[in-house]
């Protein structure tokens, strides 16, 4: 296992920068995840971590040791790509041996460690078969494998489940996870996908426009976003633009530009982020937060609406309300059944808890 510690780390191609000024330490044995939309820096930043890219400024260790300018073969990295890139023409058992035989390791430790690793990933049944002639989700096990079996220090997984259907990619967050708690592997994750990172990691550095916005566990990066790109990458929400107005030892005030109202938010850290005078502020509540009832509710921040529509989901149900031309509300409620369903239409009253308000700035690109 290794520390990665990534330190003031640049990377540009020509004119674009791709990833900004990143400082990131990834602990030993953690899953830590990049998570952020196409283009925005995290497979980049994985491809410095393996060498498949140097860093135009800053550093690459691992633990100590600078591996800025070390070539890939000589970081002891792990790497599973989004396509698997398996060798179509070997068998399961000759692609997963293959870095063990660049490695230059005996026929019999070879076999030995092939078939411990493949009885792992479940695949020991298959050890002869053309990968050519499995399916997408036993070609991923194999590419673990693959990974896995080097023993490296450092697991880098670039979107590895993307090619997956939803069921098989349930499967597969269970399996890697599994093998990593299992070998105890730092294991660095790339995905765009926000249930993946939220599942599976223990950390998530979530990225926009080469920078990163936010580094925190997944009930962090939820529960308090430091900006509204995070908010609104990291699950629903709803955004709604506000100006400060007044605080007592409870409650700050905000003006609330879409309903010209007052909204109050309770004054502790977990629900105002750090902003500067200048930044343009938004509130942020996310659907399980707001309630949604026909009769009056009582309380701060309330106000009436139209049920516009009803989403049923299986698990959940969502309602939309719409409290003026132009704001709609999303609330999202577990499916209790038909009888709890609110009808479209309806007058109803809408609440924004003030415990449950973030208060966050704009993100600054």
């Amino acid at each position: 296992m290794s520390i990665v510690h990534l330190e003031a780390i640049t990377k540009r191609f020509g004119d674009v920068t791709a990833v900004k000024e990143l400082d990131l330490l990834i602990k030993e044995g953690e899953f830590f995840t990049f998570l952020g939309p196409s283009g925005c820096g995290k497979t980049t930043t994985l491809r410095m971590i393996a060498g498949f890219y140097y860093p135009t400024e800053g550093i690459v260790r691992f633990n100590e040791r600078n591996m800025t300018t070390v070539s890939p073969e000589n970081r002891n990295t792990g790497m599973v790509f989004q396509n698997y890139a398996l060798f179509p023409h070997m068998t399961v058992f000759e692609n997963v041996a293959f870095g063990l035989k660049v490695r230059k390791l005996s026929k019999d430790i070879i076999k030995e460690k092939v078939v411990e690793v493949l009885k792992k990933v479940r695949l020991d049944q298959y050890i002869d078969r053309q990968v050519s002639q499995l399916s997408g989700g036993q070609q991923q096990r194999v590419a673990l494998a693959r990974a896995i079996v080097i023993e490296p220090d450092i697991l880098l997984l670039d979107e590895p489940l993307s090619n997956l259907d939803a069921r098989l990619r349930d499967e597969m967050r269970t399996e890697i996870l599994r093998l990593q708690q299992e070998y105890k592997i730092t294991t660095i994750y790339v995905t765009h996908d926000q249930v993946e990172a939220l599942t599976m990691s223990d950390r998530i550095a979530v990225f926009s426009h080469g920078v990163c916005q936010q580094v925190g566990t997944p009930t962090e990066i939820y529960n308090e976003p430091i900006n509204d790109f995070v908010a609104e990458f990291i699950g629903e929400t709803n955004l709604l633009n506000i100006d400060y107005l007044s605080q007592t030892t409870d409650f700050h005030s905000y003006q609330l530009h879409e309903l010209d109202s007052k909204i109050e938010v309770k004054n502790d850290s977990a629900n105002i982020a750090a902003y500067d005078k200048t930044d343009k502020l938004r509130m942020s509540i996310r659907p399980e937060a707001v309630i949604v009832s026909e009769q009056p509710l009582e309380g701060v921040n309330v106000f009436k609406g139209i049920v516009k529509t009803v989403q049923f989901t299986g698990a959940a149900v969502h309602t939309y309300v719409e409290l003026t031309e132009t704001v709609v509300i999303e609330s999202t409620n577990l499916n209790k059944g038909p009888a709890t369903y609110l009808n479209e239409g309806n007058e109803v009253y809408v609440q924004f808890p003030a415990e449950h308000i973030r208060v966050i700035p704009e993100m600054n690109i």
